[in-house]
């Protein structure tokens, strides 16, 4: 069985991620959208709010699964029964960080893979950071997230 982890902190989820998921849940027997708790980030969402999103919309993609970790994601994935990271590219940039990631988490654990996938062309300028700049200005963001958690991101940002 492949079993595959993508990970992120998905803070909001974008159409890009979720583009991503339904991608890759074609590609591998389980994919598991593993939600990061990174302390140091001061996140939009908590990360309940971040997990039940993910979950709310991948209700209908009977082989895909959410968690939540925080720590190295190569031990959250022998906890998990996995062994292929997806993870996604928009541009040269991304690459050269996300190579270095790939190739130490693979010294970590030989048997971890990681499967690049290019973005959609309509999301690769796409960005949770981007979503959250234009919404902290009250920005249109109807093209960047699903129409349902609207509100809950411009919520975020009530004075």
């Amino acid at each position: 069985m492949k079993k595959a982890i993508y990970p992120g902190s998905f803070d909001p989820l974008t159409f890009g991620h979720i583009d991503m998921i339904e991608r890759a849940s074609k590609i591998v027997d389980h994919l598991v959208v593993g939600v990061l708790h990174n302390s140091a980030k001061n996140s939009l969402f908590s990360l309940e709010e971040r997990v039940s999103m993910i979950k709310e919309m991948t209700k209908d993609l009977p082989n895909v699964s959410v968690t939540s970790f925080d720590g190295l994601l190569v031990d959250h994935m022998h906890e998990i029964g996995a062994n292929i990271i997806v993870r996604g590219l928009r541009a040269v940039t991304d690459y050269e960080y996300e190579i270095q990631i790939a190739q130490t988490n693979h010294v970590q654990d030989p048997e971890i893979e990681t499967i690049f996938l290019t973005t959609n062309l309509k999301y690769s300028y796409l960005s949770s950071t981007i979503v959250k700049e234009f919404a902290s200005y009250g920005g249109d963001i109807s093209k960047f997230v699903p129409e349902q958690f609207i509100q809950r991101i411009y919520s975020k940002y009530d004075k």
